[in-house]
């Protein structure tokens, strides 16, 4: 207690000395006394101290360093400067300018191909409809006479109907090393047929098509799709082409998704299914790189909201979501080999543009895409591929909803009980809380930090070492007596093997004894998920032996 008293006696007088001190401008607050028992400083050590401590300003008018340069900075200023004058020249020339104006925007055309035209009305899974709609294609191989060896191939999230050469289009197409004589889709053996989907920009009708209606381009009109409302369309095709039932449906990434949405919506028309690096439902990660994606290009001011057709298309935004898309399309265990820490110039000062060898291989995937895909595309076919799911309980949702608009369209009922707001993205009335009842389950069955795995928390997590949700199982079970090759890649980080086992297993548990499941080791493979485009050994050796 009395310890405390003279602490408490020290600190009051403390605060007086303070308190004349600030009232007297002569009595300094830091002064020279001395404390008991220690000498006084000299006049000397007094001046030295002060200088320490105000120190006077030196002006030379000259800064203390150079100012930065980014030429990184300058090259997206310049092309802006490119299109602006692009834009101004299309706009002179032009009689009106509206929407379908001409501009600076490419015409993200890849050559030559065929083009399905359908006159009968898409109605799509959440609430909009195309009136009509093109799919534009390409085919290789040859159609047997019943028309019973047709495969029909999937493409990845930007690619076109271009996956091999062709006399119209000679250009080397995605998958040129896997369709051909004795190659993976042997074309001595099956009518080999690839579609853009509809919502890209290759030929089929998107975001930068022409509404019909109205004569001006979609932009953001265009309806939200889904990865099944893509297959419908596709069917439409095969309907075209008189083929009742595939040979096989395959793909990679968003194709494998179509792939097993095609087996599912129509499993009587689909004989094989190979579905390789993707999911039966998209999972928190992949969903995340994907809106991160969107939100470089949302934020973009030249987006406009989509409407930048005949202006300047929003190139930064879709460099930098290029950029990050690629960081999920290859694996560190590569890159580590490949780049490591070296330095494009190790002789020059670092920089804060392009300086590692990986940024500059970055820097140029993006410069490489930005001007050759529509961003209202990338938009629209990526949140197509987040809403994937082929549990029941969404199959069953997605159905209804649609018979329903069906039943209204047929009774006049305008748009057949489509609403604006049904395919708005909007923000959830309240922000997201982390749910007590979650959390508690989710550190109960060890997945918290320190767990041994990840996932959501939620009773429906299927990750390593689980089994697939029931809901997942019953969507599958169409498929129960289809053979099916799925195949992963250890090194794939965007759809990390997981998720093909997953596939596997729910398919066996459906009854399915006819479910090949493979996954390349990181050392078979260190390509990430980019293997199925360039492992032709192992992805185009298995997918040949499955077909036969």
């Amino acid at each position: 207690m009395k310890s405390r008293t003279n602490v408490t006696s020290s600190l009051r007088q403390a605060s007086a000395a303070l308190t004349r001190a600030a009232g007297n401008p002569a009595t300094p607050l830091c002064h020279n006394a001395a404390a008991p028992g220690m000498r006084p400083l000299t006049a000397a050590a007094q001046s030295h101290r002060r200088h320490l401590h105000v120190q006077p300003p030196r002006r030379s008018g000259a800064p203390s360093n150079p100012a930065m340069s980014f030429p990184c900075v300058d090259a997206l200023e310049s092309r802006s400067a490119t299109l602006r004058q692009q834009a101004a020249a299309a706009s002179a020339s032009q009689t009106r300018t509206d929407s379908t104006s001409s501009g600076p925007e490419p015409s993200y055309t890849v050559g030559a191909t065929q083009i399905f035209h359908s006159n009968n009305p898409l109605l799509l899974d959440h609430g909009g409809r195309l009136v009509e709609f093109d799919i534009a294609y390409e085919t290789w191989g040859e159609m047997n006479a019943d028309r019973t060896n047709v495969i029909l191939l999937h493409t990845g999230l930007s690619a076109s109907s271009h996956a091999h050469s062709t006399a119209a289009n000679p250009q080397p197409g995605w998958w040129e090393k896997f369709i051909g004589p004795g190659l993976a889709l042997d074309t001595n053996k099956y009518f080999v047929i690839c579609t853009n989907v509809i919502g890209g920009c290759y030929g089929s009708t998107g975001p930068s098509s022409i509404d019909p209606s109205d004569g001006k381009r979609y932009a953001t009109r265009f309806p939200l799709l889904t990865i099944t409302d893509m297959v419908r369309a596709q069917f439409r095709l095969l309907d075209h082409l008189g083929v009742e039932k595939l040979h096989a449906s395959v793909g990679s990434s968003m194709g494998g998704m179509q792939s097993l949405a095609a087996a599912v919506a129509f499993p009587e028309r689909v004989g094989r299914i190979v579905s390789i690096s993707a999911c039966a439902r998209s999972h928190p990660y992949s969903i995340a790189m994907r809106y991160v994606q969107r939100k470089a290009i949302l934020n973009d001011p030249n987006w406009n909201r989509g409407y930048y057709y005949g202006q300047i298309p929003p190139h930064v935004g879709m460099k930098l979501a290029r950029e990050i898309a690629t960081i999920t399309y290859r694996s560190g265990p590569e890159w580590e080999q490949r780049f490591g820490r070296r330095r494009a110039d190790k002789d020059k000062p670092p920089a804060l543009c392009p300086d590692f060898l990986v940024e500059t291989y970055l820097d140029h995937a993006g410069e490489k895409f930005c001007l050759t895909y529509d961003p209202n595309s990338l938009i629209y076919v990526s949140k197509a591929m987040d809403l994937f799911d082929l549990g029941r309980e969404n199959q069953v949702a997605i159905r209804a909803k649609r018979a329903e608009r069906e039943k209204a369209l047929r009774e006049g009922g305008g748009q057949g009980g489509y609403q604006q707001d049904v395919c708005s993205l909007t923000l959830p009335d309240t922000p997201y809380e982390e749910q007590s009842e979650h959390h508690e389950e989710f550190e109960r069955d060890g997945l918290g930090f320190g767990g041994s795995s990840v996932g959501s928390g939620g009773s429906n997590y299927s990750g390593p070492g689980q089994k697939p949700p029931a809901d997942l199982v019953a969507g599958l079970s169409v498929l129960w007596d289809h053979p099916v090759l799925v195949m992963g890649v250890a090194s794939d980080i965007l759809f990390p093997a997981w998720q093909q086992r997953e596939i596997a297993e729910a398919l066996r548990m459906t009854g399915n004894r006819n479910v090949a499941h493979y996954e390349l080791s990181e050392e078979q493979s260190l390509f990430g998920h980019d293997t199925f485009l360039l492992d032709v050994k192992n992805v185009g050796g298995m997918v040949r032996n499955f077909l036969g």
